[in-house]
């Protein structure tokens, strides 16, 4: 195998590509961020296409690739694929100075992407909900001292105000108590799982209309305890309806209506694009 140095670079080209984005950060924080050391002794096992692999030894080379590593096998949690998440990166665009949220942080890999790109003067609240996890970003984590991690519940527990959530557990809709924790200009990315068949990511954005909606690509991720089931009542949409959405919308601010593409309790998605308003 490469050298790990070398072997990192090359990936962090890689996921920059991928990024699509003009912020050369993003290489860099790739580059200088080593996922070996978030992810416990090797060998690792990794999953690519359909198949679970032991990689043949302890080499990092072998995890600077687009593979999921395991972290807890008997409940299906690993840590995702650098490719999405180099896009979601892209996408979101965090920035120095800006407070971010991050929801369901492992062992904390992603989260150090997210710190160093809040560098200087941001920070990183990260929540896991599983204890051993949580641990294992406490310790991985401890020489970032942007980051809080707690072991808790985001659905639960009230969220800080947040220029950008990043949600890596599926949910049915965003609580509407993230939407609000939103500031003005704020991006939300999450998985959307309004049905079994059904995953989307999708781009949030707080605007002084409300908040826009993008959904824009494929992504499967566990459920998030506590908004991953559809309430009675719901309006659950098709694949085609979902990828049409282009707003969100909460029932205390707005009625539902006939642009509506799917309903879940107190929040619903809508075709309805809304102005672009002040983004800070």
């Amino acid at each position: 195998m490469a050298d790990p140095d070398e072997a990192r670079r090359f990936y962090a080209k890689l996921m920059a590509a991928h990024a699509q984005s003009a912020d050369p950060r993003i290489e860099q924080v790739f580059a200088s961020v080593p996922r070996e050391a978030f992810l416990g002794p090797g060998p690792w096992t990794v999953f690519a296409g359909e198949g679970r692999f032991q990689t043949p030894s302890a080499d990092p080379g072998y995890i600077y690739q687009n593979v999921l590593v395991v972290l807890d096998a008997d409940k299906g949690i690993n840590n995702g694929e650098p490719m999405l998440h180099a896009m979601w990166i892209g996408k979101v665009e965090p920035k120095p100075g800006e407070t971010v949220t991050h929801i369901g942080a492992g062992t904390g890999y992603y989260t150090a992407l997210l710190a160093r790109l809040v560098e200087p003067g941001g920070s990183v609240t990260a929540f896991e909900l599983e204890a051993g996890l949580a641990d294992r970003a406490k310790q991985n984590l401890a020489a970032y001292r942007n980051v809080n991690v707690i072991h808790g519940d985001a659905v639960a527990g009230p969220l800080p105000p947040s220029d950008v959530i990043y949600v890596n557990a599926g949910v049915a809709a965003p609580p509407t108590a993230w939407l609000r924790r939103l500031k003005l200009g704020g991006r939300m990315i999450f998985p959307w799982r309004p049905a079994e068949r059904i995953g989307l990511a999708v781009l949030v954005t707080r605007i002084d209309a409300g908040f826009s909606c993008l959904p824009f690509m494929g992504s499967w991720f566990i459920p998030c305890v506590g908004a991953s089931a559809a309430g009675s009542g719901a309006k659950i949409p098709t694949r085609e309806r979902a990828a049409r959405t282009r707003s969100i919308f909460l029932t205390e601010d707005k009625l539902p209506d006939r642009t509506a593409t799917a309903i879940f309790g107190d929040v619903w998605f809508s075709s309805r694009i809304i102005g672009a308003g002040r983004k800070r």
